[in-house]
């Protein structure tokens, strides 16, 4: 199942590298990647699309993300669309 994950994270040197090194270290395959700065250009919003096969490993990477002092938020959008199409009954 593809994921797709967004990140607000510090606009600094290696930020990038760190994160996809996560992937890469939990052997998750990254399908789709998208970074872009944000207004004043002391943050970027950095979209990754994984395949993921189970929930368990989203949420142990999501902890993982966390742990990182340069991202600041973490979105998964799949899970707001879940709570969106289930609100809409």
């Amino acid at each position: 199942m593809k994921r797709t994950l967004s990140m607000i994270v510090n606009n600094q040197l290696g930020v990038l590298n760190r994160l996809t090194n996560l992937f890469l270290r939990k052997g998750l395959n990254i399908d789709s990647l998208s970074v872009g700065p944000l207004d004043g250009k002391q943050m970027s919003l950095l979209t990754v699309v994984v395949s993921i096969n189970e929930e368990k490993e989203v949420e142990q990477i999501k902890r993982q993300l966390e742990k990182q002092i340069d991202v600041l938020q973490i979105t998964d959008f799949n899970q707001h669309y879940q709570n969106f199409t289930n609100a809409r009954g």
